[in-house]
């Protein structure tokens, strides 16, 4: 079945939605994987797989370390990008927009449901920076095993989570010779205006 103007959900998080659920019920063993695109207070471009951890029309949420080069990057530069990609339903989405961080309390939250395992993890790395080697890694991790033994593990202030607030989305649906289609909503004030892609 075609994708177009017509046929789409006319409100874009309904239709990631309808798309997000076909994924999960594929064999899929990470359908939350997406690929997040930041950019430098340079302007130099860098990507890495992040896991999509919550999305309604706010936006889209993903945790990391508050340190990380990606969040260093959203300091300087807020703009950012999504991109999805489900090989089995050939079916792709692109979303552009704006990160800022969530609110503590969801922060918190989130920290609090974690594999104790990650808890301590959060604490050992130093996301993003130069280590000796891996047995650093294994000592730093095995010092906060010990420090936290027996006690519940708090959320440390540098890590937590951030909101993707789309002002775009493409929604890209794989077609025989190459006649795919391409669906692209952008934010016009408070309404979204739909437009088709040539392939």
């Amino acid at each position: 079945m075609r994708l177009t103007q017509n046929t789409i959900n006319q409100n874009p998080f309904e239709q990631f939605k309808i798309w997000y659920a076909e994924a999960t019920n594929t064999a899929l063993k990470l359908p939350n994987a997406v690929s997040l695109a930041t950019v430098t207070a340079h302007g130099q471009p860098s990507s890495r797989m992040v896991l999509l951890k919550d999305f309604d029309e706010q936006g889209f949420v993903f945790y990391t370390n508050y340190q990380s080069n990606k969040a260093i990057e959203v300091r300087s530069n807020s703009h950012g990008a999504l991109n999805f990609w489900w090989e089995p339903l050939h079916k792709q989405i692109r979303i552009e927009g704006r990160i800022k961080k969530v609110a503590v309390e969801l922060s918190e939250s989130y920290f609090a449901a974690r594999p104790r395992e990650s808890q301590i993890g959060a604490y050992a790395s130093d996301q993003s920076k130069i280590v000796a080697d891996a047995e650093f890694l294994e000592q730093q991790y095995e010092r906060y095993e010990k420090e936290f033994a027996g006690k519940a593990i708090t959320r440390p202030k540098h890590w937590g989570g951030y909101r993707m607030v789309p002002d775009m989305f493409e929604f890209w649906q794989g077609q025989t010779a190459r006649m795919h289609d391409r669906i692209r909503f952008i934010k016009q004030g408070k309404r979204w205006v739909i437009q088709r892609l040539a392939p």
